[in-house]
């Protein structure tokens, strides 16, 4: 943790950051038109955040490396301090305990924290393992300092670094491997093997080797970077598939025959450093810098192009108050878009963009001059340190401003891109890319881009008008329609009638001058646009507007197109009408099927289309109503030609016969159209509709008014029959045909004596209107009502009996055969008597026996003790017993008579007990009350017997109607189960 004192230091070192930066932003970014406004609520945090560690060593810090959370220090003359970042609180500190005077001149860890190697000032180098306690000595490289290591990162592990490359003061590049696993018997030093493979120079002398990298490309392809104080070498090559284990001295071997790819800067300021930026830990770098003595090199790294990994390579000079013979810079870090360099007493971060300072943060002198710096590339992390303090950055945002150094340079992709979740700044850059490309006369683009922006509307619109560029205030309008929100609908209105207004003139501009292909194009744009979903709603609510636009302009298609559009379809029928163009009219009604339009409209299409306007009407099925267009029908059947009645007809037959219209107007009409127009379908129509009254759709009164003004008889006669007014049928049936007649005269079967005076009436007609006499006989086997005596009446006294005889003599064996009949009836009548009688005497002698320990079948008491009844199943019964058996099932009304009979029956009891006593005696199969009583007493208790005697109540008809009641009264079944609990 740091003290308060350095928690005070670093705000004020933020703060001065922070109005750096204000101050950098306010002179790069000039008052704009944007409709946002910049609050910020508290201050923004800078881009380097520097925070010292709580942590005072207890000697010099010599030197100090960090990677993969790992921190390794050395620190006075033979103390290595290692920390697991991740366990800060659990140093772990190793000695040397060497005697020498030997010092650490470097310190190099591998990129997984693993391996540490350590240079010291004696040429000798020290290895220890991230898990051991004890540096070993590497008895190969004895005799060489080394001044940087290239690290192999795709076969370094954590047990062995893999081939890799380190870098010598005298300029030689030696390949070596480490493990840390133990050797063999003869070999157990770490280092595997130490050989070289190349050596630099610089002016014919040997060169330190400053830094070395190793990257792989593409396709088994490498690239080895290495820089000496003044060159920066390249080293292309390829490994054999499988072959990396075996190491790099190949790709030497490549380039051994060919001068090596170097770029040379002529300033020498004794060392040299390079650095390299990459987004994820073990992914390729994607830039580099390399800090010499003209400044930094700085460019990014593409490892597709065949014979170099630099590309895009700039040299950014150091800022004047830097001065080599002084004030050295000491190191460099690289992040994504800036470059830190450390100096004695501070550190600059330098925008890689624009090559300009962007943060400048100045260390105290207590803590000594600054020694190094390096970056964690695990964590993104800058560590800075000096002989009595350890210092870190975190580097926050880095891209936030990265948008105005793109926007300056005219690079507005790569602006809009590091701002797309900052509105306010992409409408700046949006701003700026809009007038960079009016200026530039690439008016569309430049429309494009400020319909985007919050700049002012009218500005936007004046400027291109006065440019004179129509194409590009469409594009702005049509953009800035697009992005505005529903809601905002008086801005839509405009927006919408100014572009019509635009598309108007510029069709009538292309109509003059005869540019049939340009002017259907833009024709097809502006229906487009009219089509437009997203802002439907604004056209229809001001279509009036529009529809006075194209007709202040006389654009007719159009119109015709934008009602459509808008499902304004009276509007485009009573165009169609109005240029008798009747049949495009029809098409669109069947098109939209609108049924009050086809209402309104087809009165003057029947006039001039009549086919096609039922056939559209017979395809509208049962969407339309007949009886609305019965009025238009009415009019031109009336009053039109031959072609337009049949189709009247021909849609009357279709509602009747297709539809099943039961609407009596309907069949009403289409009956007089039969009947003044197509007489052979009015009888066949009056058949098939049935003779049921109910089946019947028409009125009846009025078909038959109808016929008989047309003077169709028969259709009356049947009107007639339907009406059941047969006389009438049968008067009119004589004037026709006297079969029809006599179908009508058998109609009324219930009724015989009707039937019978129909058909004298038929009689009498053939008799004395027809005078035939053999018709008049078929008459009487016709019917077998009539006889010969009811028919001569109407017979002429001239006519002899020959025409007679057959029916007379037929007639008298008729009757002779009745009286026989009548006669065998009456025999049967009276054996049927006797028999009775018999049967009512052989009943008078029946008795039945009952023993004397006989018990009632209700009550379980003895029987004998009371009046009572025995019935032929067996069952015996008390009087009382039986009377509340059967009393619950009888009807109200028997019940009524029961209690009518018992007080008679008690009155003539009371009245007779004055006299005598009755005495109970048993008779035939039921038990009488005595025989000492009047006959009005014995009549009262028959009457009593035939209720409640009449059959036994356990196997009569009571038993088996009671069979779906409950055993229990519904009324009394919580009585009933309350008293069993």
């Amino acid at each position: 943790m740091a003290s308060i004192l350095d928690e005070y230091e670093n705000s004020q070192n933020t703060r001065q950051g922070v109005q750096q930066h204000s101050r950098l932003s306010s002179t790069n970014i000039g008052i704009t038109h944007s409709g946002f406004v910049n609050v910020r609520l508290e201050e923004e945090k800078p881009i380097f955040n520097k925070q010292r560690i709580d942590f005072t060593p207890p000697e010099k810090i010599n030197h100090l490396t960090v990677c993969n959370n790992q921190l390794c220090m050395s620190l006075g003359k033979d103390t290595l301090l290692r920390i697991d970042l991740a366990k800060s609180d659990q140093p772990n500190q190793i000695e040397f305990g060497r005697r020498d005077d030997s010092k650490v001149h470097k310190l190099f860890l591998d990129p997984t924290g693993s391996h540490l190697l350590i240079s010291m000032s004696t040429s000798e180098c020290l290895y220890l393992n991230r898990n051991t306690q004890k540096a070993r000595s590497l008895s190969r490289w004895r005799g060489h300092l080394v001044e940087s290591v290239g690290w192999n990162k795709q076969l370094g592990n954590e047990s062995n670094t893999g081939p890799i490359l380190v870098g010598t003061s005298q300029g030689i590049i030696f390949e070596a491997e480490i493990s840390s696993t133990e050797g063999s018997l003869f070999n157990t030093n770490p280092d595997q093997y130490f050989r070289q493979v190349h050596s630099l120079e610089e002016d014919g002398k040997p060169a330190p080797v400053c830094c070395i990298e190793v990257e792989r490309g593409l396709e088994n392809k490498y690239f080895i970077i290495a820089t000496t104080r003044k060159r920066l070498f390249q080293f292309v090559g390829k490994l054999a598939e499988g072959s990396e284990q075996q190491g790099f001295s190949s790709i030497f071997s490549q380039n051994q025959d060919l001068l090596p790819s170097f770029q040379e800067f002529p300033v020498n300021m004794g060392y040299s450093e390079i650095t390299f930026y990459t987004s994820k830990l073990r992914t390729r770098p994607t830039a580099f810098a390399w800090m010499m003595g003209n400044g930094v090199l700085y460019g990014q790294l593409d490892c597709v192009r065949p014979d170099s990994l630099l590309s895009d390579v700039q040299v950014w000079e150091y800022t004047p108050d830097i001065d080599l013979s002084v004030n050295k810079p000491i190191s460099i870090v690289l992040t994504q878009f800036h470059f830190l360099l450390l100096l004695h007493d501070r550190v600059k971060a330098i925008c890689t963009l624009n090559g300009q300072v962007v943060h400048e943060d100045v260390f105290p002198d207590k803590f000594g001059s600054l020694k190094r710096m390096i970056k964690d590339p695990a964590g993104g992390l800058v560590w800075i340190y000096t002989e009595r303090a350890v210092f870190r950055y975190h580097i926050q945002r880095e891209s936030r401003d990265v948008w105005q150094m793109y926007m300056s340079m005219n690079k507005f992709d790569l602006a809009k891109e590091y701002c797309r979740d900052r509105p306010e700044c992409m409408d700046t850059v949006l701003a700026k890319e809009a007038e960079h490309c009016f200026q530039n006369k690439r008016y569309l683009d430049s429309a494009k881009c400020y319909a985007l922006t919050q700049n002012y509307f009218e500005e936007i619109a004046l400027k291109f008008i006065e440019a004179k560029q129509e194409d590009a205030l469409m594009e702005f309008l049509q953009k800035k329609l697009s992005n505005l929100k529903s809601s905002e609908r008086t801005q839509i209105t405009l927006l919408v009638t100014w572009l019509a207004e635009l598309y108007l003139n510029r069709l009538g501009q292309m109509e003059s001058d005869c540019d049939a292909d340009l002017f259907q194009e833009t024709r097809e744009k502006f229906r487009s646009f009219l089509n437009n979903s997203k802002h439907k709603d604004c056209l229809f609510n001001n279509r009036t507007t529009i529809y006075d636009l194209l007709a202040s302009h006389g654009n007719v298609d159009d119109m015709v197109y934008f009602s459509v559009v808008m499902q304004d379809y009276e509007r485009v029928i009573s165009h169609y009408c109005q240029h008798d163009d009747y049949s495009a009219a029809l098409d669109v009604l069947s098109k939209h099927c609108d049924e009050k339009l086809f209402y309104k409209f087809s009165p003057v299409l029947m006039q001039h289309i009549p086919k096609k306007v039922v056939d559209a009407w017979i395809q509208m099925g049962k969407r339309l109503d007949p009886k609305k267009l019965i009025p238009a029908l009415m009019n031109y059947s009336q009053m039109g030609s031959t072609q337009q009645i049949n189709e009247t007809i021909r849609y009357m037959e279709f509602c009747v016969y297709e539809l099943n219209v039961t609407e009596e107007a309907i069949h009403n009409y289409l009956l007089s159209l039969y009947a003044k127009y197509k007489a052979d379908s009015l009888l066949w129509y009056l058949e098939q509709a049935g003779t049921r009254t109910s089946d019947i759709h028409y009125d009846l009164k009025y078909a038959l008014r109808l016929c008989a003004e047309h003077g169709y008889l028969r259709a009356c006669v049947l009107v007639y029959r339907i009406m059941e007014l047969y006389e009438e049928a049968v008067d009119l049936a004589l004037q026709v045909d006297v079969d029809l007649a006599k179908s009508c005269a058998d109609l009324p079967e219930d009724d015989e004596e009707l039937r019978k005076k129909l058909w004298l009436k038929i009689a009498r007609h053939v008799v004395q209107e027809e005078k035939d006499v053999k018709k008049a006989m078929n008459c009487l086997s016709s019917c077998d009502l009539l006889k010969i005596e009811d028919i001569l009446p109407f017979f002429p006294d001239f006519v002899t009996i020959d025409h007679f005889k057959e029916a007379i003599c037929g007639s008298l064996e008729e009757y002779n055969k009745h009286i026989e009949e009548l006669k065998q009836e009456m025999e049967e009548a009276t054996e049927s008597a006797k028999r009775i009688r018999e049967d009512i005497q052989e009943m008078r002698n029946k008795y039945g026996v009952v023993d004397s320990q006989e018990k009632c079948a209700a009550c379980d008491f003895p029987l004998l003790n009371r009046p009572f009844y025995l019935f032929l199943c067996g069952h015996t019964f008390h009087y009382d017993c039986l009377l509340q058996e059967v009393t619950p099932h009888l009807s109200s009304y028997k019940q009524n008579r029961l209690d009518e009979l018992q007080k008679k029956l008690a009155a003539t009891t009371q009245s007779s007990k004055t006299r005598h006593r009755p005495t109970l005696k048993e008779e035939g199969d039921t038990a009488s009350l005595g025989k000492g009583s009047t006959g009005s007493r014995e009549q009262i208790k028959s009457d009593i017997d035939d209720i409640i005697a009449s059959e036994c109540v356990y196997c009569g008809e009571l038993m088996i109607k009671t069979i779906d009641k409950p055993f229990i009264d519904p009324l009394k079944y919580e009585d009933e189960r309350s008293s069993w609990l």
